[in-house]
């Protein structure tokens, strides 16, 4: 059995012949009577005819209404997938962007650690009968940090802090 692809395109010739004229000016009269029919549907209709299809058989007219939707649903569907494709890139730059902010406060958190590392740890004892001030030297690591850019807010501040 020869399979067809879904749309297959023939072609009708007229020649310019006296019967094929004469034919050709009925079709055109037949099709301006009928707007909502197309030259496809009438030759269809005429092989079901001529072939002697019982009409249960038949497929029901299509009318140039039912194109006419399925075209709007092709329209829909384009701009679905236009539509998708933007809000997927629009969420791909939001999440480059939370990505980004994360890996700037895991470095923050990352030079606030050795900051914290490097300065003397002060505790005080429990107990109220005694004052004893203990400060623990944190061991420092061997490879020093890598240079940072010091704000001259925070320098200033610090020598505030230092004598706090």
């Amino acid at each position: 059995m020869f399979q067809w692809s879904k749309k297959v395109v023939k072609s009708v010739t007229f020649n310019p012949g006296v019967a094929d004229e004469s034919l050709l000016a009925l079709v055109e009269s037949y099709l301006e009577k009928q707007v909502d029919k197309t030259f496809s549907d009438l030759c269809k209709e005429a092989l079901w005819q001529s072939l002697c299809v019982p009409e249960s058989v038949k497929p029901g007219p299509q009318t140039a209404s039912t194109e006419a939707v399925e075209q709007q649903i092709g329209k829909l569907q384009n701009q679905l997938a236009d539509l998708e494709e933007r809000f997927f890139a629009k969420e791909s730059h939001r999440l480059e962007s939370m990505e980004h902010q994360i890996l700037q406060l895991t470095q923050q958190v990352a030079h606030l650690a050795i900051m914290v590392a490097e300065r003397p740890v002060v505790i005080q004892s429990p107990t109220p009968a005694t004052s004893v001030v203990e400060v623990v030297n944190t061991t420092t690591y061997s490879a020093p940090p890598p240079p940072q850019e010091v704000d001259p807010v925070i320098s200033r501040l610090s020598q505030f802090l230092d004598d706090f």
